[in-house]
C-alpha cells in the first residue's frame, strides 16, 4: 500500500528537489566554464607563443578559423573569438594565481566584458569575478553592477530607497530603526520550512520579534487583509512603529530576494495608504525579510519604487550551509524511499 503524504509534506519534498537540481546544475555550469576556459586559455597561448600578431597574422587566423569550423561547426571560433583568446592569455598570463583562478571558471562572454571594462585593473576583475561566482550573475545583471561601480561602491550601496521616498529626517530615522539583517535564531528552526510556518512561529514569539525589531514597534496582525476594487489581499505581518509614526509592513520570503517582491510590497503600500493610514500619520513603509539578498538586485529594483521599501535578510539557528546539507540528507532519504514505496504498491496491485 502506498502511503499518503500532505500536500505541505509534498511541497517541502518538491522545494528540497528543486535545491538539490540548482546546486548540481550549478555546479555543472562551473565545470564547463573551467573547460571552456581552459580550452580559450591554450589556444590563446599557442596564438601568442607563435608570434601571430594582427598585422602580419590575419590570414592564419582566418584560415584557423575556418578549419576549426569545419571541425567543431558548435564552437566559437571566429577570428575575432580567436584574437580575444590570445587577449585573454596575454592578459591574465602574468597576473597573480589568485586572479587566474577565479577568471578561469567565468563564462567567456563575462571574461570579455570585464576585460573591456576594466582593461589592466586587476583589483576591479578580481572583485567582479568572485562576485560572479559566489551569486552566480549572469551578464546582465554584471553590467548593472559595472553600471553602479560597485567595486568603488560595494559598502555603500543600499538595502532602502528611504532617501528618495521620504523626507530627509524621517529617511535619516527610518534608516536607523531598520536594521538590513535580523537573528531569528529565537524561532529554533532546524530544518528548512515553509513561509506559513516562519510566519507562525513569528506570530507565536511576537514578543521576541518584537524586541528584535527593536524599540517603538506596536504589533496589529499577521495575514492583515486589504479589500480594495473586489480583490483581496493579505500582508503578512503589519506593524505602527510610534517614532516614525506610520504603518510598517512586512513581507516573509524563505528564500532569496526577487526583484518582483519589491512590486509586490510598493502595492501593498498603497493601498495602505488609501484605506488606512489616518491623516495625522506619515507614509507607510514595508519591509521584504528573506533569507538571502544581492545587493545589487536590491538596489536596481527599488531604483524607481514610489513608495518606502526596505530589504533585510535573516539568519536562522542553522546556519545556510548547514540547511543546505540537511535539504539534501532528506531528498537522498526520500530517494532511497521511492523504489520501496513503488515496490510496495505493485505488491497490493498483484493481490
Amino acid at each position: 500500500m502506498m502511503v499518503q503524504i500532505q500536500e505541505s509534506e509534498y511541497e517541502a519534498i518538491l522545494r528540497q528537489a528543486v535545491a538539490v537540481i540548482d546546486r548540481t546544475r550549478a555546479m555543472v555550469a562551473t565545470t564547463v566554464c573551467s573547460a571552456i576556459g581552459t580550452t580559450h586559455w591554450e589556444i590563446g597561448k599557442l596564438l601568442h607563443d607563435r608570434k601571430v600578431e594582427s598585422r602580419h597574422g590575419s590570414g592564419v587566423v582566418n584560415r584557423l578559423s575556418y578549419d576549426l569550423k569545419q571541425r567543431y561547426p558548435q564552437m566559437g571560433v571566429s577570428p575575432r573569438n580567436l584574437w580575444d583568446m590570445k587577449k585573454f592569455y596575454e592578459r591574465f598570463c602574468n597576473s597573480g594565481p589568485k586572479l587566474r583562478q577565479a577568471v578561469a571558471v567565468l563564462p567567456w562572454g563575462h571574461i570579455l566584458t570585464l576585460m573591456r571594462k576594466f582593461g589592466e585593473d586587476d583589483n576591479a576583475i578580481l572583485y567582479y569575478a568572485q562576485e560572479i561566482i559566489s551569486k552566480g550573475w549572469n551578464r546582465e545583471l554584471l553590467s548593472s553592477a559595472i553600471s553602479l561601480k560597485m567595486h568603488i561602491r560595494k559598502n555603500d550601496l543600499s538595502d532602502n530607497n528611504f532617501e528618495q521616498t521620504l523626507p530627509a529626517t524621517q529617511a535619516m530615522f527610518a534608516n536607523e530603526v531598520f536594521r538590513s539583517g535580523y537573528n531569528l535564531g529565537f524561532l529554533g528552526v532546524k530544518n528548512p520550512i515553509l513561509e506559513t510556518e516562519l510566519e507562525t512561529r513569528l506570530v507565536e514569539k511576537v514578543k521576541q520579534f518584537l524586541l528584535e525589531l527593536g524599540k517603538g514597534f506596536t504589533y496589529i496582525g499577521n495575514q492583515h487583509v486589504l479589500e480594495y476594487n473586489g480583490k483581496r489581499s493579505k500582508v503578512d505581518m503589519l506593524f505602527f512603529h510610534r517614532g516614525l509614526h506610520c504603518l510598517v509592513a512586512i513581507d516573509l520570503k524563505i528564500g532569496e530576494f526577487k526583484p518582483e517582491y519589491a512590486g509586490k510590497m510598493n502595492y501593498y503600500l498603497s493601498l495602505l495608504d488609501r484605506l488606512e493610514r489616518r491623516d495625522d500619520e506619515n507614509r507607510s513603509i514595508g519591509i521584504i525579510l528573506c533569507a538571502e539578498k544581492d545587493r545589487v538586485e536590491v538596489e536596481l529594483a527599488l531604483e524607481d519604487m514610489g513608495k518606502p521599501i526596505g530589504v533585510a535578510d535573516y539568519q536562522l539557528i542553522v546556519p545556510q550551509e548547514e540547511l543546505k546539507k540537511v535539504v539534501a540528507e532528506e531528498v537522498e532519504a526520500f530517494g532511497k524511499e521511492l523504489p520501496l514505496r513503488i515496490d510496495i504498491e505493485e505488491d497490493s496491485k498483484q493481490r
